[in-house]
């Protein structure tokens, strides 16, 4: 088994990181520099085709793509401590904020990301830098809906420390490198980042 990486700025292989720290668990390790194109090199395309990391190579020819689902193999494997909810309605509720964190926030911010930031004009062709721009009020839409329900709780799912938790931090911290900070008056988003960020696997 081992698991294709990147450093930070880059979000979705830093969830993965931080959710491996959070179970004490820890996997070989290879990194894929996403500055120097190593994610579009010949041989990272035969790891994945998407060009995309993370990705986890099984024990074996297959091999398991996307965040989420790779934290899901893991969770199987060693359900203790929780990470994705328990009981039925605990793991929808997990399940419904990680798709809110990943639909109303890191979609925007994506096309934010892919039509006005230099790095990626190499690849995106042509940005749209007006349209990308045109999305930076609803990231910050998204953060403030963030804020309010953060108001009463600690935790994303008012339960405890979890993936959604882990998805949302990393969007909100690859947003300050895009170039859109919290909202100063997100207090409670602002609180909970704090937490978030004060734990020891967050420094994956």
């Amino acid at each position: 088994m081992i698991l294709y990486d990147s450093p930070n700025p880059a979000p979705n292989p830093r969830r993965v990181r931080i959710y491996l720290a959070e179970k004490g668990l820890s996997v070989p390790l290879q990194t894929i520099s996403i500055r120097d194109g190593e994610h579009r090199g010949e041989a990272f395309l035969q790891v994945n085709p998407l060009g995309q990391t993370p990705a986890l190579v099984l024990d074996g020819a297959d091999v398991l793509t996307e965040s989420v689902a790779i934290c899901r193999f893991f969770e199987t494997l060693h359900p203790a401590p929780p990470l994705f909810g328990s009981g039925a309605r605990g793991v929808a509720e997990v399940d419904q904020w990680i798709r809110r964190v990943e639909l109303r926030l890191m979609t925007p911010l994506a096309l934010v990301w892919q039509h006005t930031h230099p790095f990626t004009a190499r690849v995106v062709k042509p940005q749209y830098t007006d349209f990308g721009e045109s999305q930076r009020p609803r990231v910050i839409a998204a953060m403030r809906e963030f804020d309010i329900a953060l108001a009463s709780r600690d935790w994303l799912d008012g339960k405890g420390y979890s993936m959604a938790d882990i998805v949302l931090l990393t969007t909100i911290d690859f947003a300050a490198f895009v170039g859109i900070a919290m909202p100063q008056d997100a207090t409670a988003l602002r609180a909970w980042h704090a937490r978030a960020t004060a734990r020891p696997s967050a420094q994956a």
